[in-house]
Order: structure tokens, then C-alpha cells, then sequence
């Protein structure tokens, strides 16, 4: 299968390592509390609500797991400035959809199908550019930078596409051009404000090649 393949290949060839950005950082966060500390806060488990984050958080486990002194770990260190863009759990389930053919019905049973079809090396490096790091991106600083191009903590970027700062729509734009480009979720923005680590929820999960 093509998604596989190609993810498979982008684990030999990522550079899991940061660079600059294109946006100016926000100037006040100062806290450290770290992102994962965050995402494991509602129980840090798997549950029937798939708007939030427990996808995403088990993922980073999963990795950290099988690869402990994976790039991954930097969510747990809130010293480290850098704000992730974070995929909901039905964003997740729409990837195993597009990675497997079928359609999963619960939290955990998404993470192993997508685990399965690409394995952990591409988990991963999908995580990673979902990461930028070196500055707190908040939600003011994103709506006034449409066009600007992110640099990811896996070594890809994606673009940022402000269609509305007045109703707060933005749109990322990835490395897959023949598919959907991911929205910030409204209701999910500057998740840890206040802290060096920020997050945005966004709606579908970032590829960082085309699939």
C-alpha cells in the first residue's frame, strides 16, 4: 500500500531535530508544565469521547516505550519551549481509515491499527511534526502570521493559512497535497497557556508527505 510504504520510507529519512521559525514566539509564557502532564491530566487513559487528546497522549507512551530516549520525550520536559499542534482522537480515527480501509469503533482500537500498519518508527516521526519547537506559539501570535512556514521538531514543515482572524479560522497546510489540510479547533486553542509549552488542537492529523 502506498501509505505504507512511504511512511515507512520517511522513517529512514526524517531528521528528528529542530530549526527555526518563521513566527514570532509570545513573549509572557514563563511556566513550566510540561504538555504531557497535560494531555495525561483526564485520566490518562482511553475513553468514549473523541474530542480530546487520549489518542495522542497513549501514542507518545507507545513511543517512549519502545524507543525511551526517542526526540518524543521532550513533551514531558516543560522547561523546553515549544508548542504542539494536537490531533483529536476522531482525527486519529480518520487516519487508521485511510491507512487500513476500515473503520474502528473505539480509541484503542485505533492506535493499534495505525500502530500496526506503519509501526512505531513512523508513529513516531508523525508525532514529531506535530512539534515545533524553540518558541510558545499562542493563538494571537498564529492569527496574525498567515503564511508563515513552521519548522518541525521531525524536520518538515507546514504552512500556516489564516482565513478569518475576526472568527479565529486556521488552517495548516501539510506536505500531502492530494488530501484535507488540518483546522485549529476553536474551542482547543492555547492549551498550558501561561507555560513555555503550548498547544492548539487541530482537526485532522498533519502528514508530513504526500500519501
Amino acid at each position: 500500500m502506498k501509505i505504507r510504504r512511504t511512511l515507512s520510507a520517511l522513517c529512514a529519512a526524517a531528521v528528528a531535530a529542530g530549526a527555526g521559525l518563521a513566527l514570532a514566539p509570545a513573549a509572557h509564557a514563563a511556566g513550566t508544565t510540561s504538555l504531557a502532564s497535560v494531555l495525561a491530566s483526564d485520566g490518562d487513559t482511553f475513553d468514549r469521547n473523541w474530542y480530546d487528546f487520549d489518542i495522542v497522549d497513549q501514542a507518545v507512551a507507545t513511543v517512549l516505550a519502545a524507543k525511551p530516549g526517542s526526540p518524543v520525550a521532550v513533551l514531558a520536559d516543560g522547561t523546553v519551549p515549544l508548542t504542539a499542534f494536537i490531533p483529536n482522537d476522531r482525527a486519529f480515527q480518520v487516519l487508521a481509515k485511510d491507512l487500513t480501509h476500515r473503520w474502528y469503533g473505539t480509541e484503542q482500537e485505533v492506535l493499534t491499527a495505525i500502530a500496526g500498519a506503519v509501526g512505531v518508527d513512523a508513529v513516531e516521526q508523525v508525532l514529531l511534526y506535530h512539534v515545533v519547537p524553540g518558541a510558545t506559539i499562542d493563538s494571537a501570535t498564529a492569527l496574525a502570521s498567515s503564511g508563515a512556514s513552521l519548522t518541525t521538531a521531525q524536520g518538515g514543515t507546514f504552512t500556516v493559512k489564516v482565513w478569518s482572524k475576526r472568527y479565529a479560522i486556521v488552517q495548516l497546510k501539510d506536505q500531502d497535497r492530494s488530501d484535507l489540510d488540518p483546522f485549529l479547533v476553536r474551542s482547543k486553542l492555547d492549551l498550558n497557556a501561561g507555560n513555555v509549552q503550548i498547544a492548539h488542537g487541530i482537526s485532522l492529523v498533519l502528514r508530513p508527505i504526500d500519501l
